[in-house]
């Protein structure tokens, strides 16, 4: 078995405080963490076991554990039920041979290495002995005072270059380590203070993945059954995972005779041969995420859960493929039974609703039952579940994220794609959610990037022109469409509107707060003092000024000459017009001058300008798009309201003690300029690869955040302050 040693938390009872080591790594497991080492110098042998037990209980199977130096405390947890993985010695430890013997072929076995002597010794061990090297100090760390000289990156990429053996630094790694130990040929890192003492270990643990996992490709295994047509199975899922950005593999379950119109035939291999087929795959790669989807019978299902407990995947997607179109079960009910126990091993399943009514035992028949349904199985299997509105009745197509373990619900809205092509819609959007989970990405992104690939890809499936049934949806259509200058244009602006749609909803409770700031009701209804005013104008000057060095960027990484012109142009009209207008209330008399920008940068705007910052200087011009457009976005949306009357009449009275700028928010040419802002936005990200959509989704998330505590600042203002 090939072991994800990617990131690898080291305990310490002493930076983990009063939290305890068992509720850190119950965070970082969750976060992602692959490997455990439980470590603790002073405690007795008794203790260690105590230790092990409790820790294999909240690791549940979701990660190895393994024990600093203590063999025999290795040995007795197992004898009481712990489910230990093996050992890590260093060089004056009990003999690797001696702990490979106790422990069985099965073991994870390190060993401590950091010179040229100590990779002699381990290359005279009997292959199989040892299975990976910890490797380090990499920069000097507190956590062990009596370290050897530090070997840095470059130290340890001309170790790992002798080495025969996968080598996981360690020693003072921390977050901005990853990706440089990557490429220097880590096999994983090891972390101790970043993870123990990190005030939320699992965002922690989240953050070093997302790092050690940018730019590379995931690795994808579908399990799940054939399709000769090539619309759904693994020959879709392979696609998806493709088209995602993720390298696929597949294992095969069923063999089946099918085409567009239908099923003919099902053959199901022997169970052996399908453990052969998923040993011969893990025993040789790191498989980043797996997808499920047809599992044909009882037998079946157990082998696949049994190789999920030996391999313990970090994500595993569950496509249940259980209900037939028709409403046919295709499952016996000891097959049920045995799927349903399989939920428990996996990140995130994806039923249909006429499943989703039969795994959790209650009727769906629309989508507040459809909800409901998916609150009681998240809640007793503890996954998250997708839940699909696409057999609703009606021109809605609605999907929702629940995950009851971790508080999230997320409802996504989207008209219904009059399509015949609808066939392998379920494997192929599964499959995209495992690729883009491996990617990094957190659930709710990767659901809106998988929902907007699968609806480009649906629109597109009928130009396929594929069989005489149901055909496939176009897994490529996006590529396609990007490579094809000419039919890009068409294909984007028809996905752009999409995109717009969805960022719009995705802030919809930051809008709704923006709606109840007392700064926004007291400015609308004029009973807003003169002091917040002006300190809310002499941030927001210090704001423009910076933001049209940001449109500026913008301008110049624009891909036409129209985008360029445009974020010129709003550049420039944010120092000349906009200022002007700030000067005309801070400084009347000097006019657009230092004075204007006297003030001292609140929490709120040094957060927004450096938020912006980053991506303007460490993004690309998809991000700075996405980034700059809530300003524009959310002040038209909340000018065409206020002069609607939605804030109360006195708004629109020109006697309003703040009438002139009122009349800002509203300006047709800001409107206008708005709606193009919109286009160019929604449109670099209709032309991107889902995670780059993904990333614009996020940083305009972001600053719509920011936005919020921009215009909630001006109210705590005081003049001591």
């Amino acid at each position: 078995m090939t072991v994800d040693l990617s990131l690898y938390l080291v305990t310490d009872p002493e930076l983990c405080g009063d939290r305890g080591v068992v509720e850190t790594v119950r965070q970082a497991v969750e976060g992602g963490v692959r490997v455990v080492q439980v470590r603790d110098k002073t405690a007795t042998e008794a203790e260690i076991v105590e230790q092990l037990i409790a820790v294999s209980r909240v690791i549940d199977g979701r990660a190895l554990l393994v024990v600093n130096d203590r063999l025999d405390a290795a040995v007795a947890a197992r004898e009481r039920g712990a489910r230990v993985d093996g050992v890590h010695l260093g060089q004056g430890d009990a003999s690797v041979r001696r702990a490979r013997e106790v422990l069985g072929p099965d073991a994870l076995i390190g060993l401590t290495a950091n010179s040229a002597a100590h990779l002699e010794a381990v290359l005279a061990l009997p292959v199989g002995t040892v299975d990976y090297l910890g490797v380090g100090v990499i920069r000097p760390t507190a956590t062990k005072p009596d370290h050897p000289a530090p070997l840095g990156v470059d130290g340890f990429r001309d170790f790992v270059a002798r080495s025969s053996l996968p080598c996981v630094a360690i020693g003072g790694v921390g977050l901005d380590d990853a990706e440089a130990l990557r490429d220097a040929g880590a096999a994983g890192i090891a972390v101790v203070s970043a993870l123990c003492a990190a005030e939320d270990p699992a965002a922690t643990a989240r953050a070093f993945r997302r790092r050690w996992l940018a730019g590379s490709v995931p690795r994808v295994l579908s399990i799940a059954g054939s399709d000769p047509s090539g619309g759904a199975g693994i020959q879709a899922d392979i696609k998806s995972i493709a088209a995602n950005g993720g390298y696929g593999m597949a294992v095969l379950t069923a063999l089946t005779a099918q085409n567009t119109q239908g099923v003919r035939g099902v053959h199901v291999p022997p169970a052996e041969f399908l453990r052969a087929q998923l040993d011969a795959v893990s025993d040789d790669i790191v498989i980043d995420a797996v997808k499920i989807g047809m599992l044909a019978d009882a037998e079946v299902i157990r082998t696949v859960a049994a190789w999920l407990d030996r391999a313990r995947p970090p994500i595993v997607v569950l496509d249940p493929v259980m209900v037939a179109t028709s409403g046919d079960r295709l499952l016996e009910p000891d097959a049920e039974r045995e799927l349903r126990d399989l939920l428990r091993r996996a990140t995130l399943v994806t039923p249909n609703l006429a499943e989703l009514a039969v795994l959790s035992g209650r009727d769906v028949g629309d989508w507040s039952e459809a909800i409901a349904a998916a609150e009681d199985l998240s809640t007793d299997v503890g996954v998250a579940v997708l839940v699909k509105g696409g057999h609703l009745a009606g021109n809605d197509a609605p999907d929702a994220l629940i995950d009851a373990r971790h508080g999230r619900r997320q409802e996504y809205s989207g008209t219904r794609i009059v399509t015949s092509s609808t066939h392998g819609t379920g494997c192929s959007l599964s499959s995209a959610l495992a690729t883009l989970l491996a990617r990094g990405l957190e659930p709710e992104q990767a659901v809106r990037a998988a929902r907007s690939w699968l609806r480009e890809s649906l629109r597109a499936g009928e130009a396929l022109r594929v069989g005489r049934g149901h055909g496939p949806i176009n897994h490529f259509s996006g590529l396609w469409a990007r490579a094809d200058t000419t039919s890009g244009v068409a294909a984007s602006e028809v996905a752009a509107s999409e995109v717009a749609a969805e960022w719009w909803e995705r802030i919809a409770d930051i809008r709704a707060q923006i709606d109840e700031l007392p700064f926004i009701r007291a400015l609308a209804d004029g009973s807003l003092e003169r002091e917040p005013f002006l300190a809310y104008l002499a941030q927001d000057a210090l704001y423009l000024r910076e933001y049209a060095r940001v449109l500026s960027e913008a301008a110049r990484r624009a891909p036409t000459s129209a985008e360029q012109a445009f974020w010129a142009h709003s550049a420039h009209g944010s120092i000349v017009g906009e200022l002007e207008l700030h000067a005309s209330w801070l400084t009347p008399q000097q006019g657009v001058s230092a004075a204007t920008f006297a003030a001292e940068p609140s929490a709120a705007t040094t957060a927004y300008l450096d938020h912006l910052r980053s991506v303007a200087f460490g993004g690309d011009y998809a991000e700075i798009v996405a980034a700059v457009l809530p300003c524009f976005w959310l002040y038209t949306d909340l000018g065409r309201r206020l002069h609607a009357g939605e804030f109360g009449e006195y708004a629109r009275d020109p006697q309003h003690p703040f009438a002139s700028w009122l009349a800002t928010y509203a300006d047709p040419a800001f409107e206008e300029a708005t709606e193009t802002a919109i286009l160019y936005a929604s449109g670099a990200a209709a032309r991107a690869d889902a995670a780059t959509r993904a990333r614009m989704s996020r940083v305009f998330e972001v600053s719509s955040a920011h936005e919020l505590a921009f215009f909630a600042a001006p109210m705590e203002f005081s003049p001591a302050g």
